[in-house]
């Protein structure tokens, strides 16, 4: 149980159709043959016997590597299984010229259950094509095979009604078995391609991220360098000239250069240690961004914390959503501020939860959140229940302040 929350979604939605095929292209034809086998033996040579089941074993067998083959070609995780789609298609003709051929016949004609054992290994065959191929290929690649198999098929049947039944039957049975198993290949296609949407929307969202803070970047600096060059300009052409002004220019570029130090510094101040309001607002739209819903509630006035409390509780808002993104599968976010008066707690709840595997190695995040709170007297503590719950206390009266921005710049 916990290998298999700890897939991802579109895991889970393949594997749970990959074993629906298998049940169709493993259970189900050997169920028959299994019936069969009684009469067989009693009316059949051992060889004959051994050779039927073995054949019917073989293609059953064949079936499940190429269905899981098939499946990861038509969505787009590896390419189409060729070979191994050509080889499935001689075993079963194998298996439904031996069962046609070794089946007991009684005046010339082989006995009821025979047909109905080649028209289930035709749905065997039909699965794993059906996936793999295009429909126009696909009707390609049935031709041969129905030529091969609907005529000895009818021929074998004891009345020319019977025969028109069965083979109309067979092709109603394998048009309908080769819809569904598009459908279910089409789903689970459907579900790896939201699977990549939803990382590729959290990406965008930390490019966005990134890409505002170079615009800050670039907004600050880029006029106060292009100035600083154009100064650096005129004083060499000052000194070479033995102007005096030339020294005004260097000052010039010197105050420019301070407070170009000063902006930055003032960039990442803000980018290190942004109120809780705008930590929650950023999350927020990362989260929405990759899809996930978002519920805050921070109390009649977050802004009245001391600012010491809001830059820790903003760390731990920007590393949950961080966690969220990452690590989970959630469709909705809760964030929750109380307190007390003399302590104030952060409540992160996602629905997403993920099992671990048993070799998962715990990430740093968590635990430099957490010394950081015990730093300044608060804890961390999670509860891994039907929801993540990410619990931050952090007492309003033995908070102390922190080192300056400015000294990491």
């Amino acid at each position: 149980m916990e290998r298999w929350r700890s897939q991802s979604k579109a895991k889970r939605v393949e594997i749970y159709n990959r074993w629906s095929m298998y049940s169709l292209t493993v259970f189900v034809p050997v169920s028959m043959l299994l019936m069969g086998v009684q009469q067989l033996h009693k009316e059949s040579a051992h060889i004959a016997v051994v050779a039927l089941v073995t054949t019917v074993l073989l293609n059953s067998a064949l079936s499940v590597p190429l269905v899981r083959a098939a499946l990861a070609a038509h969505s787009g995780r590896g390419p189409r299984p060729t070979k191994l789609l050509f080889v499935h298609a001689a075993a079963a003709q194998l298996g439904i010229w031996l069962t046609l051929l070794l089946a007991p016949h009684h005046a010339g004609k082989p006995p009821i259950g025979t047909t109905t054992i080649v028209v289930f290994q035709l749905l065997v065959w039909v699965v794993a094509p059906t996936i793999a191929l295009r429909p126009l290929l696909m009707a390609l690649w049935s031709a041969p095979m129905l030529v091969l198999t609907v005529p000895p098929l009818a021929i074998a049947c004891e009345s020319v009604a019977m025969a028109v039944g069965t083979v109309v039957g067979s092709m109603i049975g394998l048009v309908f078995c080769a819809a569904s198993c598009r459908c279910s290949a089409w789903v689970v296609k459907a579900a790896w391609e939201l699977d990549r949407a939803q990382e590729d929307r959290a990406r965008l969202a930390v490019a966005e991220e990134r890409l505002r803070f170079s615009r800050d970047l670039h907004d600050v600096l880029g006029r106060n360098l292009t100035t600083m060059a154009l100064k650096a300009e005129l004083a060499v052409q000052l000194a070479r000239r033995g102007r005096p002004e030339a020294a005004d220019q260097m000052v010039e570029v010197q105050r420019i250069a301070q407070e170009s130090h000063r902006e930055v510094r003032e960039v990442v101040r803000g980018y290190r240690t942004a109120d809780l309001a705008a930590e929650v607002a950023g999350a927020r739209s990362v989260l929405r961004a990759a899809g996930i819903d978002c519920a805050v509630d921070l109390g009649p006035d977050p802004a009245a914390l001391p600012p010491l409390v809001q830059s820790v509780l903003g760390w731990v808002v920007r590393e949950a959503a961080t966690n969220v993104l990452r690590h989970s599968e959630a469709t909705l976010v809760s964030v929750r501020l109380s307190g007390d008066g003399e302590r104030t707690v952060l409540e992160l709840v996602n629905d997403g939860l993920r099992a671990e595997p048993a070799d998962h190695t715990p990430g740093s995040g968590l635990a430099g959140l957490r010394e950081r709170l015990a730093a300044h007297g608060g804890e961390l503590s999670c509860d891994r229940g039907d929801r993540f719950t990410l619990r931050a206390a952090l007492p309003l009266s033995r908070t102390t302040a922190p080192a300056r921005v400015e000294e990491l710049v």
